[in-house]
C-alpha cells in the first residue's frame, strides 16, 4: 500500500511504499486453491520477506493461459507468488512484468494449481468496465486485510479514480468494482487509512498497456 499526502485533486506527489510486510494431497490428482479478485497473495523477495497484497483480477489470455493482476509496488518480474491462504501449496505464480508508472503487475500462474473464481467475500467479477467511475457512483472493494468496503467516486479521469473506499497497508491491488464490474484496482490512499481518500489506477490505461507485453485479449473468468 502506498500513502500519500497533497491536495486531494493534485498531481500525485511523494509517496511511501508500505506493504504489509503446498497442501498435501491424499491422492494423485493436485489440489488447486481458489483465487479471485481480492484473494490474499504473498510475495517473497530475496531477503525472505514477502509483501503481502491483494489479488485485483484472474482471468485468460488470448492463449487461455492464467493470468492474474496485482498492485506494482508488490513485487517486481521473476517474484513468486503463494496464495495467502494456502501457502504450503508453494508457488502458485510469478510476476512476468510490472509497470512503475501505472503501479500494476501482471502474473502468470499455475492453472494446474488454481482455480479462477469469479467471487471472493462481498466482490463478484463478471466483466470488464473501461469507463472510468464518476461521482456520486460508489464503488467497492475487496481487501486481504480490510476485506469488503465501499465508499463514493469523488473524481476520475483518464488514468486514476479516488474514492472513500476504507484501504490500508496490504489492501494493495484489491480490485474496485462499481456493481459486478471491474474498474480498477487500489495503489493508494492520503493521509490516514479508511480516512484519508483511496486512490488507484483505472483498468483501461492497464488493458491498453498489456497488449504491448502479451496479454492481448484479457478477459476475467
Amino acid at each position: 500500500m502506498i500513502k500519500r499526502t497533497g491536495t486531494f485533486f493534485a498531481a500525485l506527489c511523494a509517496v511511501l511504499a508500505l506493504t504489509a510486510l503446498g497442501v498435501s494431497t491424499a491422492s494423485a490428482a493436485p489440489v488447486k486453491v481458489n483465487l479471485g479478485g481480492g484473494s490474499g497473495i504473498l510475495l517473497p523477495d530475496r531477503d525472505g520477506k514477502a509483501s503481502a497484497c491483494t489479488l485485483t483480477t484472474i482471468g485468460r489470455d488470448q492463449n487461455n493461459a492464467l493470468v492474474g493482476l496485482t498492485a506494482g509496488h508488490c513485487g517486481v518480474a521473476g517474484t513468486k507468488v503463494l496464495a495467502e491462504s494456502a501457502q504450503n501449496v508453494g508457488p502458485v505464480g510469478e510476476v512476468t512484468y510490472k509497470n512503475t508508472d501505472l503501479d500494476y503487475a501482471i502474473i502468470r500462474f499455475d492453472a494446474g494449481k488454481v482455480n479462477p473464481v469469479q467471487r471472493v467475500g462481498g466482490v463478484t467479477i463478471r466483466s470488464l468496465r473501461t469507463q472510468a467511475p464518476q461521482f456520486p457512483e460508489i464503488s467497492c472493494k475487496e481487501g486481504r486485510t480490510t476485506a469488503n468496503t465501499c465508499g463514493i467516486t469523488w473524481f476520475s479521469d483518464g488514468f486514476a479514480h479516488y474514492s472513500q473506499i476504507c484501504v490500508v497497508e496490504g489492501d494493495s491491488g484489491s480490485p474496485v468494482v462499481v456493481g459486478d464490474r471491474l474498474i480498477g484496482m487500489v495503489n493508494a490512499y492520503y493521509f490516514i487509512g479508511c480516512i484519508g481518500p483511496e486512490t488507484g489506477t483505472n483498468i483501461k490505461p492497464i488493458l491498453d498497456d498489456m497488449k504491448k507485453h502479451g496479454v492481448t485479449d484479457f478477459r476475467v473468468v
